[in-house]
């Protein structure tokens, strides 16, 4: 985790600390949403039953492409900074001046 410290101090990124808490916020959005659609398509099938089912495949499409999407944006921000500690550790290496 991170203390106080480091939100004023620049020696430490804390983004890579709480991407984990935003993904999971992400997560329960995406979920909520999708339930939310489902719902709506449940109660569009009384109207239209091709409708509803319809919106019904397409929430259900939307929460799992929100899940992977939302893993793949995840940890493209994780690799960035990972890249960053590497090249950070390769110049304090001395290969790079």
């Amino acid at each position: 985790m991170f203390d106080f410290q480091d939100l004023f101090q620049w020696d430490r990124f804390i983004t890579p600390t709480i991407i984990k808490t935003f993904y999971w916020l992400v997560i329960g959005l995406i979920v909520l949403f999708g339930l939310s659609g489902i719902f709506s398509a449940l109660a569009a099938m009384a109207i239209s039953p091709f409708g509803g089912f319809i919106l019904l495949l397409s929430s259900i499409a939307g929460v799992v492409v929100g899940v992977v999407f939302s893993r793949i944006a995840a940890e493209f921000i994780l690799i960035v900074f990972r890249i960053n500690e590497h090249l950070g550790a390769i110049r304090d290496q001395g290969g790079m001046r």
